[in-house]
């Protein structure tokens, strides 16, 4: 590689800050994709908060470092930055470059598009989930103080969780995505959580699949 870069990192809760978990990962990514060639790192920025967030303070100093040095803005994974077009709009108006180590022929409109996808996405699993929480709460359901999150004391919010994802799992098995790994790549990879706000594991999978009688 040749060329200025500036680096950004970013993990989603300050323990995973704190211990290097994921945070190292990215770094070896950036550092093994860049070896060898005429290249400067100007700047390594990171980012300890939701990917949800539109506002993010490390990720708006890399994009000022980026510009002002016109350095290319590299990151290791595509979805550390592809998770709102709200972002994704801004990084085209102010004409940065940029490049994803694990799909590095990704360019503007491919991440748009990712954008655009993830965030309707987002948009219909809530509707759906909104949706599922007013038919249990019609039927005299007790969901408690925070109905979107799964508690032992009710298992009606598992079963509400688990049809609000009912369509997704559908969509994707039409798509030849069936096998418990799959799904359970799928849904992390299009950023979709579990309804604790985590990445989906093969047992979660599993236990979504068996609610769904499926």
């Amino acid at each position: 590689m040749n060329g200025k870069f500036v680096a950004y990192y970013r993990v989603s809760t300050a323990k995973q800050g704190q211990s290097g978990l994921g945070l190292e990962a990215q770094k070896s990514a950036v550092e093994k994709y860049l070896n060898g060639g005429n290249w400067e790192l100007v700047g390594e920025f990171v980012e300890v908060e939701s990917g949800k967030r539109k506002n993010r303070p490390q990720l708006n100093a890399a994009l000022a470092l980026s510009k002002k040095r016109k350095a290319t803005l590299i990151i290791a994974k595509l979805d550390r930055l592809a998770r709102n077009l709200h972002f994704i709009s801004g990084l085209m108006e102010a004409r940065i470059e940029f490049l994803a180590v694990d799909n590095p022929t990704a360019n503007r409109l491919t991440v748009q598009n990712l954008a655009a996808v993830a965030e309707e996405e987002a948009r219909a699993i809530s509707s759906r989930t909104k949706a599922a929480l007013a038919s249990a709460k019609a039927r005299g359901v007790i969901l408690g103080k925070n109905g979107s999150k799964l508690g032992a004391e009710n298992r009606e919010r598992a079963f509400v969780a688990a049809e609000s994802l009912r369509p997704t799992i559908q969509e994707l098995r039409k798509a030849g995505v069936t096998s418990v790994r799959e799904i359970t790549a799928a849904l992390n990879r299009l950023k979709i959580p579990t309804p604790q706000g985590r990445d989906w594991h093969t047992t979660s999978i599993h236990r979504l699949l068996k609610r769904l009688g499926s």
